[in-house]
């Protein structure tokens, strides 16, 4: 699983002109699953994301996570983080897990951030063509994966 983290002072999703997601404060985090994900590569992420202190603290250090802030989350589905470019100047998608495997792990990994935020984590809509939009705080911007986790 890899995940691209942006701190956000808002951030919003919309299918077809229809707002699907909206956030204040918080994190919008686009995530991309692969075949051999597993519910321990899900709560692994969900513990790094939910501790993560990127916010800034009283002396403006980022020294807070989500949790501390009282921030929002919002999740987009994003196969293309698992593009491979290294032939050619089409990627290749071969790593990311098909729709069979990836929508239950992402109604998983989504179930398991609002249980472990107590809050509604705000969506996108999988497989659409979706419409991003975000003002990325600081700018701060994370890459993290589960299968190599020295990023």
């Amino acid at each position: 699983m890899r995940v691209v983290i942006q701190r956000v002072s808002q951030a919003s999703v919309s299918v077809n002109g229809n707002l699907t997601g909206l956030i204040g404060n918080g994190l919008l985090v686009l995530a991309g699953f692969e075949h051999s994900d597993t519910e321990e590569d899900l709560e692994w992420m969900v513990g790094k994301i939910v501790r993560l202190r990127i916010f800034n603290d009283a002396e403006g250090i980022m020294n807070l996570s989500v949790m501390d802030v009282n921030g929002q989350i919002l999740v987009v589905s994003q196969f293309t983080l698992h593009a491979k470019t290294k032939k050619g100047n089409r990627p290749s998608y071969v790593q990311a897990a098909p729709p069979d495997i990836a929508i239950p792990l992402y109604e998983k990994f989504i179930m398991m951030l609002e249980h472990a935020t107590s809050k509604r984590v705000e969506r996108g809509v999988f497989g659409a063509m979706m419409d991003v939009s975000l003002v990325n705080s600081g700018p701060v911007t994370i890459i993290i994966d589960s299968k190599n986790k020295d990023l």
